[in-house]
């Protein structure tokens, strides 16, 4: 049996990828029949099933949404979470703010609640940091002396030098005349987590690969 896509296979497949990064869950087979127009159920239900027996999903009829992804996020692809702003609590909480989503390779996500991030200054412009460029971040990882680090500063993320001094740790730009912020043991409400990658570029589309920006680091 042949696995090439149909075009309208093809279409409802990426638009399934697409769906999966911007809301974290699969849409339903209705759902999918108003995207394209399609009257009847039926032939939704058929166009899923010859995506299934191609091995582009798995389907789990006892389920409205019983759709996976094998191609993109099953296996060894994940949907990460991307974010222009966050919350005054930080990424983690700022769900309603996220941006967009990322599919990358599962093995290039550091952990589970990883996330990307925009940059919002240039005080690392020297070190391939600059304003506008994209950072993936993971909250899992604590810090040590010399991580790159994201941090928030109202409602943006800058990326500083994590400096451990005894109980106090620095957070130092590498632009002379920017002041560095200090932190007492247990103050970790401005570290969002340890940076992972830099891409040099802002993510704006949906379900874009970061594969296409030029990596800093």
């Amino acid at each position: 049996m042949s696995t090439t896509l149909t075009p309208s296979e093809e279409k409802v497949y990426q638009y399934l990828i697409a769906f999966l990064a911007a809301n974290s869950y699969q849409p339903s087979i209705r759902e999918i029949g108003r995207e394209f127009d399609i009257k009847s159920t039926k032939t939704v239900s058929d166009v899923l099933g010859s995506l299934a027996r191609k091995g582009y999903i798995q389907r789990n009829q006892a389920r409205s949404r019983g759709l996976r992804i094998l191609g993109a996020q099953g296996g060894m692809s994940r949907a990460i979470p991307y974010f222009r702003h966050v919350s005054a609590f930080g990424a983690a909480a700022a769900t309603d703010d996220r941006a967009d989503a990322v599919i990358i390779d599962r093995r290039l996500a550091p952990g589970e609640d990883s996330f990307f991030v925009r940059v919002a200054d240039d005080a690392m412009a020297s070190v391939g940091v600059r304003r506008d460029a994209t950072v993936l971040v993971s909250p899992e990882f604590a810090p040590i002396d010399g991580d790159l680090v994201a941090v928030r500063v109202g409602h943006d993320v800058v990326v500083r030098t994590f400096e451990q001094h005894g109980d106090i740790a620095r957070l130092v730009a590498s632009a002379s005349g920017v002041q560095p912020m200090h932190l007492l043991a247990g103050d970790d409400q401005l570290v969002l987590g340890v940076v992972h990658a830099v891409f040099r570029n802002a993510i704006e589309a949906a379900a874009v690969s970061p594969g296409t920006a030029d990596v800093a680091a």
